[in-house]
């Protein structure tokens, strides 16, 4: 078939099509999201109109957000399916560039289309192009090679044969997946070429589930049998994996209580006697203290990073670690005796049996858990005064139903999420965008989720700082149909980083609104409710507890064509607590230096797996 390589691309991504994971098969490529412009108008722009009945298009107003977008529907349909977007060049393609990192971070499939300049040469420099003085085939898509998992950059149409193999590689192996660049030159776009007809047969890419290594196995069932306190870590690849079942199978079946990671948030009911809770610098009080004590760590589906294992200060010095993953390059991580294998494959194998651990240690689990659930009552319980985020998370922890979805990322909202939220048999799914800490994908991320969700609704939570910093796909989503929650947390700045600064002795500076350098003697205010209802939303407000209940219900029930946004004024100086260390560098001089130096003393280097 003679198509132009914009053709043959467009026909390739129709014919793609996936397995979710209760098995049905959908579209592996079910949307593209497109800001067009001369680096993609003509070639790609052109192409994607002309089977616009076969595959969706969905304009954003920013690159970065729509970017963000097919993140958040990556996330909200398990990597089985992938958003597309595509830019023209310069600074549009640049905009990507973030989102391309959150999803590299994240460990989440994305496939990015950016424009480029012409290969022939013959008009440069050509607008939006920038030179390199010293590499001329250098364009600004090369910045996408840090945060891709896999790039290109097709120069002739015939090219694609070899590369979109690879892209699928990429997009569908569980131990691979992230953000995959095919950068698109003006020229080779519409070039043409005798292109296979096989190349656009109708294919069903399955998500491949590896089974571990025998003697893997033996190895760590060995380890697991000398073990009286051991503690099972839930990460996100047991999500993806549709691994939980599975996972709390084998902590009943041993006794061994389970924890889990910020992705992994969710997996287990809350009440479930061997819930130990949320582990780390966001998480809960119950969990690591378990974590301090335990002589064996099953991590499974967890890349164990650092707001998890609190910089690694979390376990004991003689702890010894298993990890089960797809991927070995995180498995072997920090001496761990590694099981490379997909969670729900592999975990069925990995039970000893008529081992379990210590019946005092199975039982420690929901004493100590109750213990951490009196505290978030506590900052929970209905007060007088500015509402605080625990109490606001309460609302909506309340008020949620099943199969409905909550999300978040940057500021102090995770800690709220991730070490008070109490998961149901039928709760929420949650997306706690914590792997690089986005702010503004609360937004375009729950836009995305809104898309690929067509039961339940979603909720995302945001401080008035993400909100600041991209509000556009709000626009995006009202025009698009596309209804989710927005609670918007106003607290005048940023909140938790002027809580990091001033907890370690630093002077308040540049975080607060207060704290900022301004030519006014009364600066002026956001008014986020009459900018978001500009944006296309329905808006309520609240200033106090019992009005954000309200305020909230009714914009569930308002959320049905678009998005229903909720601006509740938040106390910025109360938070939820773990009482973990977290390695940042404080300098000697401010008190928080004694306690950096002290927590430097005790963080583990490397662990002992064998």
């Amino acid at each position: 078939m003679e198509l132009t390589t914009a053709r043959a691309l467009v026909a390739w991504l129709i014919a793609q099509r996936s397995e979710s994971i209760d098995g049905r098969e959908v579209p592996l490529f079910p949307t593209v999201f497109a800001i067009f412009g001369h680096g993609n108008v003509l070639g790609l722009g052109t192409a994607l109109q002309e089977r616009a009945a076969e595959i969706p298009v969905w304009r954003g107003q920013t690159e970065q957000g729509m970017a963000l977008a097919a993140v958040g529907y990556a996330k909200a349909t398990d990597r089985r399916q992938v958003g597309v977007v595509t830019s023209s060049i310069g600074p549009g393609a640049l905009n990507m560039v973030t989102a391309a990192a959150v999803a590299h971070a994240n460990r989440l499939p994305l496939l990015l289309l950016p424009g480029d300049t012409f290969v022939g040469r013959a008009s440069d420099p050509v607008l939006q192009q920038v030179e390199h003085f010293g590499d001329p085939t250098a364009t600004v898509n090369d910045a996408f090679r840090p945060v891709s998992r896999y790039f290109d950059r097709i120069t002739r149409p015939g090219q694609l044969l070899a590369t979109l193999p690879q892209v699928l590689r990429v997009l569908t192996d569980p131990s691979e997946t992230g953000p995959v660049t095919l950068a698109l030159p003006q020229d080779v776009q519409v070039e043409t070429f005798d292109f296979p007809e096989t190349l656009f047969e109708p294919t069903v890419h399955r998500i491949p589930r590896p089974r571990a290594d025998i003697r893997e196995l033996d190895e760590a069932s060995a380890l697991l049998r000398t073990s009286r306190r051991p503690l099972l870590v839930l990460g996100g690849g047991v999500r993806y994996s549709g691994a939980a079942t599975a996972a709390i199978e084998l902590a009943r079946r041993h006794g061994i209580p389970i924890a889990e990671t910020t992705a992994g948030r969710a997996l287990v009911p809350h009440d479930h006697p061997l819930y130990a809770g949320p582990l780390g610098v966001t998480g809960s009080e119950s969990a690591n203290t378990l974590a301090a004590e335990a002589d064996v760590v099953l991590a499974v589906g967890t890349r164990l990073q650092d707001f998890t294992t609190a910089s690694w200060s979390v376990f004991a010095e003689d702890v010894r670690l298993i990890t089960v993953n797809t991927a070995r390059f995180d498995a072997v991580k920090h001496g761990a005796l590694a099981v490379v294998g997909d969670a729900a494959a592999t975990l069925p194998e990995l039970s000893p049996p008529g081992w379990t651990a210590d019946p005092d240690w199975t039982s420690r689990a929901a004493r100590l858990r109750a213990a951490w659930d009196a505290r978030i009552d506590a900052l929970r319980a209905p007060a007088t005064g500015t509402p605080t985020y625990a109490q606001v998370v309460r609302v909506v922890n309340e008020l949620s139903e099943s199969g409905d979805y909550v999300m978040t990322a940057a500021g102090g909202l995770p800690g709220e999420l991730v070490g008070g939220w109490r998961a149901t048999g039928g709760s929420p799914c949650m997306d706690v965008e914590y792997g690089f800490s986005c702010m503004g994908y609360e937004l375009a991320g729950a836009w995305g989720a809104a898309m690929a969700r067509a039961d339940g609704l979603v909720t995302t939570l945001l401080g008035d700082g993400s909100y600041l910093m991209a509000n556009s796909e709000l626009f995006s989503a009202a025009f698009a149909g596309h209804p989710f929650v927005a609670v918007v947390c106003d607290n005048d700045g940023y909140a938790v980083i002027a809580r990091l600064q001033e907890g370690q002795g630093g002077t308040a500076f540049n975080n607060f609104f207060t704290d900022c350098r301004t030519e006014h003697t009364d600066p002026p205010r956001v008014d986020f409710a009459a900018h978001a209802r500009a944006l296309g939303c329905t808006v309520f407000t609240a200033s106090a507890l019992d009005e954000f209940r309200d305020a909230y219900a009714r914009a569930r029930a308002a959320a049905v064509s678009r998005p229903a946004v909720v601006v509740v004024r938040t106390d910025p100086r109360v938070w939820t607590e773990s009482g973990a260390w977290w390695e940042v560098g404080v300098p000697q001089h401010l008190s928080g230096g004694t306690e950096y130096r002290a927590g430097k003393r005790d963080q583990l280097r490397y662990l002992r797996g064998r």
